[in-house]
This record gives structure tokens, sequence and C-alpha cells, in this order.
């Protein structure tokens, strides 16, 4: 009888025992699951502003929203303000509603002053209401230009401005939400 068959025949009569037990090292993401030790949950953040200037108006708050692909300025905002031409534009947005709105134009390389950062971004002009608590919305062409590093868990805002990370500290801004 070759070994093989004579190996699982035992095994199967219950002669001979299997007791060769191997460990296996699991990562820390798998021992957590096993354990449930799942990190606590975290509160909401909810959204955050940021200080900015326009030119020589005064500070506003501007909601900072990664969900969103333009950065926009109800008109009333863009006339009191008067900052740079407005160009006509083609382009349709679609809200959160799903309604359809047209804006009535882009204001382009509007320098935004951000603690000492000054970032140009490019505005689509909305009729809106005009929401003196979140006047502007800085969506991600603002946050990508300005390099922005978002911190959730820690409240954190890093705008960096500039080619050399880590060279020039006057480049760099920091703000934690309070």
């Amino acid at each position: 009888m070759p070994a093989y068959t004579r190996f699982l025949k035992e095994i199967i009569s219950n002669k001979k025992k299997l007791d060769n037990f191997a460990t296996v090292a699991l990562t820390k993401e798998c021992s957590s699951i096993l354990q449930n030790k799942l990190p606590p949950k975290l509160k909401d953040p909810g959204s955050f502003t940021i200080p900015c200037h326009f030119g020589d108006s005064n500070v506003f708050q501007c909601l900072c929203d990664l969900g969103a692909s333009i950065n926009l300025i109800p008109l009333s905002l863009y006339n009191r303000l008067r900052i740079g031409e407005l160009k006509p534009t083609t382009i349709s947005l679609q809200l959160a509603d799903r309604s359809i709105r047209y804006p009535i134009g882009i204001v382009e390389d509007l320098l935004v002053k951000v603690g000492k950062l000054i970032i140009p971004t490019n505005f689509v002009v909305l009729e809106m209401e005009f929401d003196l608590q979140v006047p502007k919305i800085l969506g991600r062409p603002f946050l990508a230009t300005g390099g922005a590093l978002i911190d959730v868990t820690e409240g954190k805002l890093t705008l960096w401005v500039g080619d050399d990370v880590g060279s020039e500290k006057e480049n760099m801004l920091s703000m934690e939400k309070r």
C-alpha cells in the first residue's frame, strides 16, 4: 500500500492524530476586527470656513467644500465688491435639489488672500441669495491651487503655495477649526 494511502487511512480510522499547529501573524487591521477593537466613531466635524480677503474688501468667511467642482460667489456680492471683469459662460449648474441654474459669468484670476498667502482663483458668479455667514464657496479648484492638506480628525487645514515644500515657512498657512 502506498504511504499516502496508508496515511489517509490512519487519519480516517483515528489511529493517527494531526497535531501540527502553525501560528499566523495577522495585520493590525485584521486583529482589531477579530478582537472588536475598532476605533471609536468621531462626531461629525461639520463644514469648515476660512477667513479670506478679496482685493480691498473686508474679511469674509468662505466655505471650503470638497464636493464642489467650482468656486462660487453671489452676484450681489460681486456687484458690491466690483472685482474683476465678468466673462460670459455657457455652463449650467445642477444643484443638490437637481434644479438647473445658469451662471451670469466667470471672474478669472481673482486674488484671494488667506492669511499671508495670495491664491489666484476663478469664481463662477450666480444670482442667488446672499448669505452673510458664508458668502462664498471655495471648491476643489481653490483647494488644489492652494495645496490644501485637510486633517478632519484634528479639524486642521494647511495651505501651501510654492514649489519646494518645507523651504519657506511664509508660503504655508495652517488653521484649526474652533
